[in-house]
């Protein structure tokens, strides 16, 4: 019996022989769904506005608090509470439903903008941003829970399209908004502000999650404990991710113990046989595994290198941050514009095989970008690179949710749409970790240093450092191209 086989809460809204009216199945902005896509929508547009606004705002936080030395944790510690929250909310979700989730999650997502946006120091600044982690892992594994309950699979694409196309705006608005403000009224308000919009998202999408999603999976099966063993390995997963990272920006013998704990702790968490991804991701088995691999490489590799371009565009060409932020500004619009493509209609016999041009196409982009550091070629060649790898990133990203929902029974979803979110999570601290300790080794901590970047914009002499990064994400991305040939399950996912 298929996932959606299943007696499930959106069964009302699947069968016509219901009494279900035409008019009900219209789209995703239907009566039947519009309330419920707005709102969830909002929440989306909220994490994506916070993630662009806040980076913008954090280094001036980190002077102020005369927390710079621990500037790194600050993001660390909302990535490794993050890990945690998502399997806690895959367990929550599979057996009380997606409500309670999405109600602490965006609770606790706006408490820890306010602890941070009040802190007197650098250690109470980052504990908000832990917190902040915290909601923000039990909300994105119970809105992929409540897409899978509340929509038909027809609509699927067309939501997880629109929560891409949620992060047009704050992509290219976030980043001025959060300087103008920063500049104007202090990065506190940075911080304190976008708690306020957290309101609207819970006033309209909580009581359409209860009245769509609510509940467990199969109402009539007794209710299930957590389970102790994989809270324990999320805690697991999260403490080694962190040490990870913690041993990447320490390059000293001594970071050995913390890089060898972190594996210790890391390892049996994920690739154990009771681990906290599918049996068979390390090895691309085919189906389910091998979609939560490929967007483990595929976030990771990208994101790994989209954080050093305007470091390189600051230091090797000259350009301020702001207009070195903008250089990616257009990939919001292209990336929106890979997920729409994956959402029409012809393209979903099509899937597998967008996803293998679009990771092609990430690893173009990934390569071509550090090309800038020759001075002869024009600095806008990053921005059209960018634009093509961020819309092959639309197709990959989209596409691998729409696979997961449906290779997962009901009752698996949760756990399944935590194990992607965990894949994702996690590469992108591996990646960054292991591209940042290169980009050090090769000299690239030094790149920052004042009055570094010659008047003519090329060379700070320090291209080698970037290139360490940028060359090998690229090849990880191919590695992904050929994960995409795995895709198709070779029997059906559920008997």
């Amino acid at each position: 019996m298929s996932a959606l086989d299943s007696p499930s809460p959106d069964a009302q809204v699947q069968a016509p022989d219901r009494g279900v009216s035409a008019p009900r199945l219209d789209g995703v902005l239907g009566r039947a769904h519009r309330a419920l896509s707005i709102g969830t929508i909002s929440v989306v547009l909220l994490i994506a506005f916070e993630a662009t606004a806040v980076g913008t705002a954090m280094p001036v936080a980190a002077r102020e608090l005369d927390g710079v030395s621990l500037y790194a944790f600050a993001f660390s510690a909302y990535f490794t509470t993050s890990l945690f929250g998502m399997v806690v909310a895959g367990q929550w979700a599979d057996r009380r439903g997606p409500l309670g989730a999405v109600a602490v999650g965006v609770s606790a997502f706006g408490a820890g903008l306010l602890l941070s946006g009040t802190a007197v120091n650098m250690w109470t600044f980052i504990g908000g941003r832990a917190v902040q982690g915290l909601g923000g892992g039990l909300v994105i594994v119970a809105l992929y829970v409540v897409v899978g309950r509340a929509y038909p699979e027809r609509l699927r694409p067309a939501i997880m399209a629109a929560f891409a196309a949620s992060w047009v705006v704050p992509s290219v608005v976030g980043p001025l908004a959060a300087g103008t403000i920063t500049e104007r009224l202090g990065w506190r308000w940075v911080f304190v502000g976008i708690p306020v919009l957290v309101v609207f998202p819970l006033a309209l999408a909580l009581p359409a999650i209860r009245r769509m999603a609510s509940g467990p999976a199969d109402p009539d099966a007794p209710v299930e404990a957590f389970d102790r063993r994989r809270i324990r390995l999320a805690l697991m997963i999260s403490l080694g991710a962190g040490l990870l990272q913690y041993a990447g920006q320490d390059l000293r013998w001594l970071s050995l113990v913390p890089a060898l704990a972190g594996g210790a702790l890391l390892v049996p968490a994920v690739a154990g046989p009771h681990g906290l991804l599918p049996r068979g991701t390390y090895r691309a088995a085919r189906g389910l595994p091998s979609v939560v691999l490929l967007r483990g490489i595929a976030a990771g590799s990208f994101i790994a290198a989209e954080s050093f371009v305007p470091l390189m565009l600051v230091t090797q060409r000259g350009l301020s941050p702001t207009m070195a932020g903008f250089s990616l500004a257009a990939g919001g619009a292209t990336w929106a514009l890979g997920s729409y493509v994956q959402a029409r209609p012809w393209a979903e016999p099509h899937r597998e095989r967008l996803m293998v041009v679009g990771m092609v196409m990430v690893a173009a982009a990934i390569a071509g970008a550090p090309s800038v550091l020759i001075p002869a070629v024009p600095v806008w060649v990053v921005a059209v690179a960018w634009g093509v790898g961020c819309f092959g990133m639309g197709m990959v990203i989209a596409s691998t949710s729409v696979l997961l929902l449906q290779l997962s029974a009901p009752e698996e979803a949760g756990a399944n749409s935590a194990a992607l979110q965990i894949s994702d999570g996690l590469s992108n601290v591996l990646l960054l970790a292991g591209g940042g300790a290169a980009f050090a080794a090769l000299g690239g901590g030094s790149v920052g240093a004042a009055h570094e970047v010659v008047a003519s914009g090329g060379g700070a002499g320090h291209g080698g450092a970037f290139a360490v990064v940028f060359l090998p994400m690229a090849g990880v991305a191919l590695v992904g191209a050929w994960v995409g040939l795995r895709l198709s399950s070779p029997t059906p996912p559920l008997a």
